[in-house]
């Protein structure tokens, strides 16, 4: 059991670095923001994790992006829906591209666009400003989706992770 826990701690942190780095550093702009894969490594987290390391995982390593890369607006939005995200997704399986997982990054990418979307309504107090933003979310998530995917495929033919 301790042994258990002390292995999750350590995944969800390398996981949390992995989604900063990639969010904060390794990003393309885009219209109103930037896209990354930084959500590849939150599917993946919470995929391989139990759901508090993984909404963990996700919040903190999208919040601490944004506070750090010039977008700290964004923090409190990301902490949610990156949170949020990472209960879409389920680490029961025996492989990370079950049948959930796969399917989860549909109500995922509606998360993301649609979340940011709401915020920067009530950032911009306007429902036609925030519209440029949807692309860029969208290509975000399926950019990670295919990240996820490849790696997922690859890590289940190892057994490191289960």
């Amino acid at each position: 059991m301790k042994k258990e826990k002390i292995r999750n701690m350590c995944l969800a942190g390398v996981l949390t670095a992995a989604v900063f780095v990639s969010a904060a550093y390794l990003h393309i702009p885009v219209g109103q923001g930037y896209v990354h894969i930084g959500d590849a490594f939150i599917f993946l987290a919470a995929s391989l994790l139990p759901a508090p390391y993984a909404v963990f995982t996700g919040a903190a390593g999208a919040a601490l992006a944004d506070c750090l890369s010039g977008y700290a607006v964004y923090a409190p939005a990301s902490l949610i829906i990156k949170g949020l995200t990472a209960l879409c997704f389920s680490s029961k399986g025996k492989k990370i591209l079950s049948k959930r997982n796969l399917t989860a990054l549909v109500p995922a990418a509606v998360l993301c666009v649609g979340g940011y979307y709401l915020y920067e309504i009530i950032l911009t107090k306007s429902l036609l400003a925030p519209v440029s933003g949807l692309v860029g979310n969208l290509m975000q998530s399926v950019f990670s989706a295919v990240i996820f995917v490849i790696t997922g495929a690859a890590l289940n033919k190892k057994t490191v992770f289960h």
